[in-house]
């Protein structure tokens, strides 16, 4: 360990006693009778609060043929309802000091408002009208469907690694709705109507199909009340079906790709595992595969880094990356930067090198307690921002996890052994469960 990290984990270690007492969170849940689950975190450091409602729905929960369905109604439900005109939502929040906002992802659909403690009421008053209350018309469908195709076009059509990332989800996965993009594939946005938004909407969007997160300088007790007066009016769905996916089948066969574009900035390589998530009750591996890409490619003194850029100064950056927080098997991802004159082909040989060595001379003691306690500073100050607190809840929740799976996962990371981390490599970064691509431009050769 250099001098630097030495004195870093020392700080660290350090702080640690201080980091642990603030480890406790004032979490409150309870659900309502129509089956809207209700979390409430206390944070009463601040006169603001965090008011988000998730639906278990997100684009891996539309029907085939209409990618782009659950991101599009996003967008549709800051038109009109019953109460309110198009667009009087978020000019009502940003009149009472707020803002608001909402995403999509493969497994969930968020809105969320962030505003002072006493303007809770009227969130859950506003929220509420819109979960039931939605009306659109033919010309809001067609204005909004042009919003999200242009969005498709900066964010993706205009962006090469966009497009390449996207072709790696759609071979990695062989069956799962997983390898569509949450936006949509464009040819089915295109064809996207009123029928499917309201289709979708009537069959998700649902108090029992619902968990909402109320973050910051609040009062259960005023939050049930409240989220009874407003929620609890709205009768549940009982035809929401089982949330079913298709599954991936046994993936035996490593899968190649190249992509070419003209405006590709910088080649690289970029390599995919089918990885196992982060499950209730069982989150062990998944740790040991959050630990593994930390020392594998997580900031300038990781094993890549030091393998690839300093040793053999094959690449100029490499990076590693672990998302475990969805409902199904997720992916395990590095990537590789050559440096001028490096091939790509040599840029993936050294890849597969340091990766061998690694599995071959194990985890560093030393590092290993290091990022660990980087990673419980990190969890501690997430933990001063409102946002980040009702996010990780709600994210969890969502995807199959639970209050206590949240809670314990500080010391579960902590828990994990250098053995298990090794463990987690040989089981996940398997050629046959792995795709392989190259970012190119037109020009290049591949070898």
């Amino acid at each position: 360990m250099t001098r630097t990290g030495a004195m870093i984990a020392a700080a660290l270690l350090a702080a640690a006693p201080a980091l642990a007492a603030q480890a406790e969170e004032a979490v409150t849940s309870f659900t309502l009778d129509n089956g809207m689950q209700v979390v409430v975190v206390e944070d009463h450091r601040a006169p603001v609060l965090q008011h988000m409602i998730w639906y278990r729905a997100g684009s891996a929960d539309e029907p085939v043929g209409s990618s782009g369905v659950a991101h599009f109604l996003e967008h549709l439900l800051f038109k009109a309802t019953d109460t309110m005109e198009a667009g009087e939502f978020s000019a009502t929040v940003a009149a009472n000091g707020g803002r608001d906002n909402a995403f999509t992802s493969y497994d969930y659909t968020a809105y969320f408002q962030r505003v002072a403690a006493d303007r809770l009421e009227l969130m859950m008053k506003m929220e509420a009208d819109r979960m039931k209350n939605i009306r659109l018309t033919e010309a809001e469908i067609v204005t909004e469907r042009d919003v999200i195709l242009e969005e498709r076009n900066q964010r993706t059509e205009n962006n090469p690694r966009a497009l390449f990332s996207e072709q790696m989800s759609a071979a990695q996965y062989l069956n799962h709705r997983y390898g569509v993009p949450v936006i949509g594939w464009k040819h089915e946005m295109e064809t996207l109507d009123l029928a499917d938004a309201l289709s979708f909407y009537d069959l998700y969007y649902s108090p029992n199909n619902a968990t909402l997160v109320v973050s910051g300088d609040v009062d259960p007790d005023e939050v049930k009340r409240l989220a009874q007066t407003y929620y609890g009016a709205i009768p549940a769905n009982p035809a929401l079906p089982e949330r079913f996916r298709s599954q991936e089948p046994p993936q035996t066969a490593a899968r190649r790709l190249t992509y070419k574009d003209a405006r590709v900035a910088q080649p690289y390589v970029m390599r995919s595992y089918l990885a196992p998530e982060r499950d209730s009750g069982d989150q062990e591996k998944a740790a040991a595969l959050t630990l593994l890409a930390e020392i594998l490619g997580g900031g300038t003194t990781s094993f890549l880094t030091e393998k690839l850029q300093f040793d053999t100064k094959t690449a100029v950056y490499t990076g590693a990356f672990y998302g475990g927080m969805s409902l199904d098997d997720t992916t395990f991802e590095l990537f590789v930067v050559p440096a001028d004159g490096v091939s790509l082909a040599e840029a993936e040989a050294a890849m597969d090198a340091a990766l061998a060595a690694f599995i071959e001379t194990g985890v560093d003691p030393e590092q290993l307690e290091r990022i660990k306690m980087q990673l419980r500073a990190a969890q501690i100050y997430e933990r001063d921002n409102v946002d980040g607190i009702a996010n990780r809840y709600g994210r969890a929740l969502a995807s199959g996890l639970t209050i206590a799976d949240v809670e314990a996962w500080p010391d579960i990371l902590q828990a994990v052994t250098g053995a298990e981390i090794v463990a987690a490599a040989r089981e996940v970064l398997r050629p046959e469960a792995s795709v392989t691509g190259w970012l190119m431009r037109d020009d290049e050769v591949t070898q």
